[in-house]
């Protein structure tokens, strides 16, 4: 048996989906010799044409497999059980509900916990979630006052229950004062293919293959805009960084929402094209990151909901702004929007996916701007 995932090692979920395929087929009188997970190696670097010797890793799991016979025979007899039951088994919700997957009765089994409730609070463990859940807490506004929670936690939970907004001048002021102008505002799209695509990539890289920035001059300067966008055809990466090289020459602050993600991408580039590292070097020690007065909370309105990052932040600030009625809203819908592109061949579809893809990196930008904006207005 060869049980394929997409995965790129092997981990204790698929142990235990094999060993229900070998209960199956053993029982089903098959003479089973081994059972290997296909997974695959994300140290395979593509060169030329693809190598699916080298692309995919087969690795037995027989002898954990059988480890799991006896745990298997008294699970199926268990679940056969529960399906001659007449009624829902009575089990309170708890970690398992997520773990090792998201179960599918959630919508049922969660319809009385608030949309938002302690199972929200931001950076706060599992087990603690469910030690207040167990307790007879759901809102905020029910956690005893004594009840251990991070400066941060603190924060999210008193300005929901007293809807504070938290301004700290001093803060924000010092980190607008280290921005220097001309300012970038950047934003990057990548997809991800689990086969690469193209020479010098591996899978699951991150391929960057859009970026939308809006710059100004100056304080008083008009706001402007370029972007790029791959046409899907060839590796993206080349055009991507000569564009955004060419966009970004010269001085002044290229300024980022996360710049952990934006700087790996370069350093990735910059490792894959070495010819380019010189100049992406410099681009990197320019790059600032606008999410830091949020992450820090030198603002903080309960709208944010314990979350800093842009989608949490922009409606609590600029609420006339929104993604709402875009086609594309979010990174993951526009990872799968341009690969689907890539093999699409109606040309009115490829034009309207990079309207819509346009659209939504343009308003990643332009949130940035107006976040910025904000900041400046009560520094």
């Amino acid at each position: 048996i060869y049980e394929v995932k997409s995965s790129t090692s092997v981990t204790e979920p698929h142990i235990y989906d094999a060993a229900i395929q070998y209960y199956v087929l053993k029982n089903s009188g098959l003479d089973i010799s081994d059972i290997s997970i296909v997974y695959l190696n994300n140290q395979y670097v593509r060169m030329d044409k693809l190598d699916v010797q080298e692309l995919f890793t087969i690795e037995s799991v027989l002898g954990l497999v059988k480890e799991q016979w006896d745990f298997v025979t008294d699970k199926v007899s268990a679940l056969k059980k529960v399906l001659r039951k007449k009624s829902i088994p009575d089990i309170n919700i708890g970690p398992q509900c997520h773990n090792p997957y998201d179960c599918s009765f959630l919508g049922y089994c969660w319809k009385d916990v608030p949309g938002y409730s302690i199972f929200d609070i931001a950076g706060m463990r599992t087990d603690k979630k469910f030690e207040l859940f167990n307790s007879g807490k759901l809102k905020l506004q029910e956690i005893p006052k004594d009840f251990k929670l991070t400066s941060n936690q603190r924060i999210q939970v008193d300005s929901e229950i007293n809807g504070n907004t938290i301004i700290d001048k001093e803060g924000i002021k010092e980190f607008l004062d280290t921005l220097s102008y001309p300012l970038y505002f950047i934003d990057f799209e990548t997809f991800m293919p689990a086969v690469p695509l193209y020479d010098n990539s591996r899978p699951y890289q991150q391929i960057p293959f859009q970026y939308s920035m809006h710059f100004r001059k100056s304080m008083e300067s008009e706001l402007q805009h370029v972007e790029f966008l791959a046409d899907g055809k060839s590796d993206p990466r080349i055009p991507f960084i000569e564009n955004l090289l060419r966009d970004t020459e010269g001085v002044g602050d290229i300024i980022v929402y996360n710049q952990s993600f934006e700087m790996n991408r370069l350093r990735e580039i910059a490792e894959d094209f070495p010819k380019y590292q010189k100049q992406i070097t410099e681009r990197l020690e320019r790059i600032k990151d606008l999410m830091l007065p949020f992450q820090r909370k030198y603002y903080y309105k309960p709208e944010m909901k314990g979350s800093y990052s842009i989608k949490k932040v922009l409606p609590a600030l600029v609420p006339e702004l929104s993604y709402d009625g875009l086609t594309i809203a979010e990174g993951g819908a526009a990872m799968n929007a341009f690969e689907a592109m890539i093999y699409e061949t109606d040309p009115k579809a490829i034009e309207k996916t990079r309207k819509n893809l346009l659209e939504y990196c343009k308003m990643d930008t332009l949130s940035m701007v107006k976040i910025y904006d904000f900041l400046q207005s009560i520094k």
